[in-house]
């Protein structure tokens, strides 16, 4: 068993490899993921229904849809009508749209959840439509849904690992490409186990002191 994690060693810079495209590709389709959802969160909670049910429906769909379905696709459904993506540019889509879903109805029910006088002050200053959004309602949105955004978060590194199926060389791809070579799977899956988990204690971590700053300022 020793000599198995000694082989994984050895094989440290595909392991490495992996693991930073893992790391760039999560944040990314976080970053893309939360930037849409902010704005599909505002046609959600829209007035009018012609606007909120396409919305509604969007979020419903990609909620109810397996994620690794939803991956094969956009890899392999999507050119059959004419959209072709490489497996980075198909993953990345797949991740940050997938997510943007859930992000949108975080940041919905943190919305409800909002109390109206900060808005009711706000259209009294004058404030309306995106800049009401983007100065009263958005930066207190972001605090409280803070824990669960980050939690999405991890949600998006573990589903990155399915990106495996388009050989995107993500941390799954490479410790795959080491059990493949050397035959050693409990060794190598065992290494990415615990680099993803290294990833997700990260995430918390910054999640905790994003919630310790918004505390201390209150």
């Amino acid at each position: 068993m020793i000599h198995d994690f000694g082989i994984v060693w050895l094989e440290r810079k595909l392991l490495l490899a992996g693991l930073g495209n893992t790391v760039l590709l999560s944040l990314l389709a976080g970053v893309c993921a939360l930037a849409l959802g902010a704005l599909l969160s505002t046609l959600l909670v829209h007035r009018a229904r012609s606007i909120a049910l396409p919305a509604r429906a969007f979020v419903d769909a990609m909620r109810c849809t397996p994620f690794l379905l939803f991956a094969y696709i956009v890899y392999y459904g999507l050119p059959s009508m004419g959209l072709r993506f490489d497996n980075w540019g198909a993953g990345l889509s797949a991740l940050a749209i997938y997510h943007t879903a859930y992000m949108a109805e975080i940041l919905r029910g943190a919305w409800v959840a909002q109390p109206r006088a900060p808005i009711e002050a706000g259209l009294a200053f004058g404030y309306s439509g995106l800049r009401m959004f983007r100065r009263i309602v958005l930066p207190p949105l972001m605090l409280s849904a803070g824990p669960v955004l980050g939690n999405q978060l991890i949600l998006i590194v573990k589903d990155s690992a399915f990106l495996t199926i388009i050989a995107l060389p993500e941390l799954t791809h490479a410790a795959s490409s080491i059990q493949s070579r050397h035959f050693i799977p409990f060794a190598a899956f065992i290494a990415a186990v615990l680099l993803y988990w290294v990833l997700c204690l990260m995430v918390e971590a910054g999640v905790a002191a994003l919630g310790r700053m918004a505390e201390a300022r209150r």
